[in-house]
């Protein structure tokens, strides 16, 4: 299974309320107005934007990913007003062993509406119908009960608690550790 014959070009993916599509440069102020939020920023292993600078370095980084055909985020835009409002995607695959990470952030401004569960949906999706994987994953900060919401929601299982398992903001800490299974999403598929 080749990397580039899925993210050399990103599919843009569309559910009911959102469009999953590459970042360009043009989502530098979008993406800073979400990630220089300090709550948004609050459980993930980057710090809060502090200069749209920021946000055009990430950007440039993931259209270098896109060039690489590496692992890449989709941008999330709100159909109703055609604002990128978050990001999600595979931020590392293994294909010899069938298994991607997931990790995804959303505007504040639309947390608690399902956007997010709907985004994660349609990229577990992709991976098991198109990528061909066994084992998607995510990993949340245990305090990150919004992300790990989400996880169960799209059907994910608590597999534990990793101890100490990265040093971020100047401690180190525990992640709590989800995963679905490509059995697991056909079971739910077929019980719908």
């Amino acid at each position: 299974m080749q990397v580039e014959n899925f993210f050399g070009d990103l599919p843009t993916l569309y559910t009911k309320r959102i469009v999953l599509r590459k970042l360009t440069l043009d989502d530098a102020k979008d993406l800073f107005e979400f990630a220089s939020d300090p709550e948004v920023a609050k459980y993930v292993s980057w710090e809060p934007y502090k200069s749209i600078d920021d946000a055009v370095n990430f950007l440039k980084f993931t259209l270098e990913q896109y060039e690489k055909k590496q692992p890449a985020r989709w941008g999330i835009v709100y159909k109703e007003n055609n604002k990128l409002i978050g990001t999600c995607g595979f931020v590392d695959w293994d294909p010899s062993h069938f298994r991607a990470e997931i990790a995804y952030a959303l505007s504040r401004d639309y947390w608690g509406k399902g956007i997010m569960t709907e985004a994660v949906k349609e990229a577990i999706k992709f991976g098991f119908e198109k990528m061909n994987l066994n084992r998607i994953y995510a990993f949340s900060f245990p305090e990150n009960v919004g992300s790990y919401t989400v996880m169960e929601k799209v059907g994910m299982k608590y597999e534990g608690l990793i101890r100490e398992y990265m040093y971020i903001k100047g401690k180190f800490q525990d992640l709590k550790l989800y995963s679905i299974l490509r059995r697991e999403y056909y079971d739910q598929k077929e019980n719908k």
